[in-house]
């Protein structure tokens, strides 16, 4: 039983190592937004090509980063942990945030070669603007399926590490 709950416990925490990592990850990606956004306002046409794909880059791995990690790994804690509700909520959240999901791939395709970058280059403030009110749902809403989906579960985890010693 012991080991049991060693387990489930290195399991969790690694899922928490996961969402430390991703929100660094998020902390990273907002410097470099703010930056290029600055960059934009001093002067647009000096912004790069390469200064554009660094950030769609950084702005892709996020992206993927939680839908191919971090979202599987809450949803499977919330399975181990038995929270229905926190499931339902989740499919709901998930939902909601495929919206900023397809906006940052527009973005991507908007800047994905160096003719359309030139093309669309007048609109990349425009754009910026489009993407921070769509991260900013985004970060909230997936604030709130770390808060509900692990964090909900956290003390609970403590609770039966404490029972086991």
């Amino acid at each position: 039983m012991l080991e049991d709950c060693k387990n489930a416990l290195e399991r969790w925490g690694g899922v928490h190592s996961l969402i430390d990592r991703w929100l660094d990850e998020r902390r990273e990606l907002l410097v470099d937004f703010v930056e290029l956004k600055q960059a934009c306002d001093i002067e647009l046409e000096a912004v790069s090509k390469s200064r554009i794909d660094a950030f769609s880059e950084l702005l892709m791995d996020y992206i993927s980063a939680g839908h191919f990690e971090v979202y599987p790994q809450l949803r499977e804690e919330s399975k181990a942990f038995d929270d229905h509700e926190g499931l339902l909520l989740a499919d709901k959240l998930l939902e909601r945030l495929e919206m900023s999901t397809e906006l940052v791939l527009d973005f991507d395709a908007d800047y994905a070669s160096p003719v359309r970058c030139k093309q669309h280059l007048a609109r990349l403030p425009a754009w910026l603007d489009r993407l921070a009110k769509g991260l900013t749902e985004r970060f909230t809403l997936e604030d709130q399926l770390i808060s509900r989906l692990h964090a909900a579960h956290a003390p609970e985890a403590a609770r039966a590490e404490e029972r086991q010693v």
